[in-house]
């Protein structure tokens, strides 16, 4: 580990002796070879970069290092199924079940109305349209989000009724009350 901290060159030694079980761990959770690769290599590049600030923990028989790197590990996972989830990506062959529905005109229907609610939401003033973005994107709560934006808990569920309204409006809804 200090030979590490000073020389980069040295990491390689830590790399050969976890990589395999990094990237095991990635395989399980992700089972795609690729992106195990990919998370594998995010592991070790953030421990690369972090490794100045680790400092080994414990009674000396089991090393901490392995146990941060497995944390990384962890943290990245939730980063990419986070990601996954907010920002999802259809196959070819869901494009074709939408193509071979019962009702492609409901489909259509369906997407330009969606297409509406974005361009809606970015209309909106800035306060208003970061404070739905973190609050139902982000899936924060609003007190996280008055965190994030420097205002109060109830300041936010105003932002974000005022925010609603103005999206329902222009849908030609009714504002909430």
């Amino acid at each position: 580990m200090e030979a590490a901290r000073r020389d980069h060159g040295a990491f390689e030694a830590l790399y050969r002796r976890y990589v395999a079980q990094v990237y095991s761990f990635a395989l399980y959770e992700t089972r795609d070879p690729h992106a195990a690769e990919d998370l594998t290599e995010q592991v070790f590049l953030k421990a690369l970069q972090g490794l100045p600030r680790f400092r080994e923990q414990g009674d000396g028989d089991a090393s901490t290092f392995r146990v941060w790197l497995f944390r990384i590990a962890r943290n990245a996972l939730s980063n990419q199924r986070r990601w996954t989830r907010r920002h999802p990506t259809a196959t070819l062959d869901d494009a074709l079940a939408i193509v071979a529905t019962d009702d492609p005109e409901a489909e259509v229907v369906k997407r330009e109305v969606m297409a509406r609610v974005r361009a809606a939401i970015e209309r909106l003033p800035e306060d208003r349209r970061r404070a739905l973005t973190l609050r139902f994107v982000e899936e924060m709560s609003a007190r996280e989000v008055g965190q994030v934006m420097g205002r109060s808990e109830g300041a936010v569920r105003v932002l974000v009724h005022r925010a609603l309204g103005s999206v329902a409006e222009e849908l030609g809804g009714s504002r909430p009350s």
